[in-house]
């Protein structure tokens, strides 16, 4: 075999690999930059303006009933075999739909929560978050009316 020939071999063989480790590099952050970014929004009355994401969680399991001034929490999600309900479930729960929904008919049969309000649509979330004092949601979206809120979540509007 030739000098150029035996050039010519390594460099296929190297731009091979080196093209199949770009594409599982590139296919790594498209996914990453896929993920969908998450808002807290609230009634004005109960919740308070930003919270850090280890005392949302703790909303959001049930672990905390009530607002710092007294008001009643309740608990708005998107149903969790739509998109949204399954970023939040991963991202809040740390769990799958199937999950999601036994964890919660547990909590609600031992009688240790009411049960969250579960909502097709953002729209339908927003509403209820913005007629019911001390209500909270998780959406893909920024609060669209004036008796809602976006809460910060460790400084940011987005998590």
């Amino acid at each position: 075999m030739k000098n150029q020939q035996i050039s010519d071999l390594i460099f296929k063989r190297f731009a091979g690999k080196l093209l199949v480790i770009l594409l599982l590099l590139f296919t790594g952050l498209t996914a990453k930059s896929q993920e969908t970014l998450l808002n807290a929004i609230s009634n004005q009355k109960g919740p308070p303006s930003e919270m850090d994401l280890s005392e949302l969680k703790a909303v959001f399991k049930g672990e905390k009933q009530r607002w710092r001034d007294g008001t009643k929490i309740s608990i708005a999600l998107m149903k969790p075999n739509n998109p949204i309900g399954k970023s939040i479930g991963k991202k809040i729960y740390d769990m799958t739909s199937d999950e999601l929904n036994k964890f919660w008919f547990q909590l609600v049969f031992q009688g240790k929560v009411s049960a969250p309000n579960f909502f097709n649509s953002v729209s339908e979330l927003e509403n209820f978050v913005a007629q019911n004092p001390g209500a909270i949601g998780i959406t893909n979206e920024t609060a669209h009316t004036a008796e809602v809120k976006t809460v910060a979540i460790n400084g940011k509007k987005t998590f």
